[in-house]
């Protein structure tokens, strides 16, 4: 039996290197410490197999990696020491060959790949849990099933119109112009969102990473297709102001005495949520440490 057991373990420990060995990884990569303090940043996965994150912190990068396509929302990431919230980093990183889009987003494989780098450079460990958190339930504000005066059922067809674009040699459907709703897609601001032919779960998905919101949100508002609606209401916290207004460059001006978000949701859409608890799949970093930098 105890000669059974060691042959299975050993079948185990060579299974999971095996998996690990198979996860691609980047050609070549560079990891730097960015100084300059908070500012503008990003993170891109870019044609020819190119990543290039400026400027982020190691839980925003974290929160790329292991969010597919979207990041992971920060009620996601539990755990770590202080310095993933502090600690900036550039990365320059490139795949062999020229990997593929995936249906939804970028290169399935370039995720995989910033996985690896992670846990190569920083020596990060985590693993995957469930836990029981505060959530929101998304429902009809009103009992006879009608939305509000702000969210309509869409006509677009966004596949058929990304399709005709690419057929036509063309991108992804042009940014709309300021005040303009999107016809695919969501843009928000402070205070402001405007989406186009979205479902209920790319709603519920936007909404749930909204600062103010914070929680996942469940839907169970039996609500099928897609639908247009724009929504404005009152922040918990202002924007710092720029020059030409009140927000970021571009952003619609804020109504300091509109309503709060919760508020704008039951009379502008028709949608109401309610706070509850309920299982919430998170990752928990138990460690990492500052990379060697090249």
């Amino acid at each position: 039996m105890r000669k059974l057991l060691v042959v299975a373990a050993a079948a185990l420990a060579c299974a999971v290197l095996s998996a690990q060995a198979g996860r691609p990884t980047f050609e070549v990569a560079s990891v730097k410490r960015n100084t300059s303090g908070p500012g503008p940043s990003g993170l891109f996965f870019q044609p020819g197999g190119r990543l290039q994150v400026t400027n982020r912190t190691l839980r925003t990068i974290i929160s790329a990696a292991y969010g597919t396509p979207q990041p992971l929302a920060e009620y996601q990431l539990i755990g770590g020491p202080k310095w993933l919230d502090t600690d900036r980093f550039d990365i320059t990183a490139k795949a062999a060959g020229d990997p593929q889009p995936g249906p939804s987003g970028p290169p399935p494989s370039m995720f995989l790949m910033l996985q690896s780098l992670l846990e190569e450079r920083f020596h990060l460990k985590m693993h995957r849990e469930t836990q029981e958190l505060p959530i929101f339930v998304l429902t009809l504000a009103r009992g006879d099933g009608r939305l509000g005066p702000q969210m309509h059922a869409s006509a677009t067809d966004c596949a058929a119109l990304r399709t005709s674009l690419l057929a036509r040699g063309g991108g992804p459907p042009p940014m709309p112009l300021p005040g303009e709703r999107p016809q695919c897609g969501a843009r928000q601001y402070p205070g402001n969102i405007s989406a186009g032919s979205m479902t209920i779960a790319q709603m519920v998905s936007g909404l749930s990473r909204t600062p103010g919101i914070g929680r996942p949100i469940v839907d169970r508002t039996g609500l099928t297709g897609a639908f247009d609606f724009d929504l404005t209401y009152t922040p918990d916290r202002m924007p710092d102001r720029v020059p030409d207004g009140n927000g970021p460059p571009g952003a619609p001006p804020i109504d300091p005495n509109g309503p709060s978000l919760f508020t704008a949701l039951q009379e502008q859409l028709g949608l109401k949520l309610e706070p509850a608890k309920g299982p919430v799949d998170v990752i928990v970093i138990e460690g990492a440490d500052p990379p060697t930098e090249d």
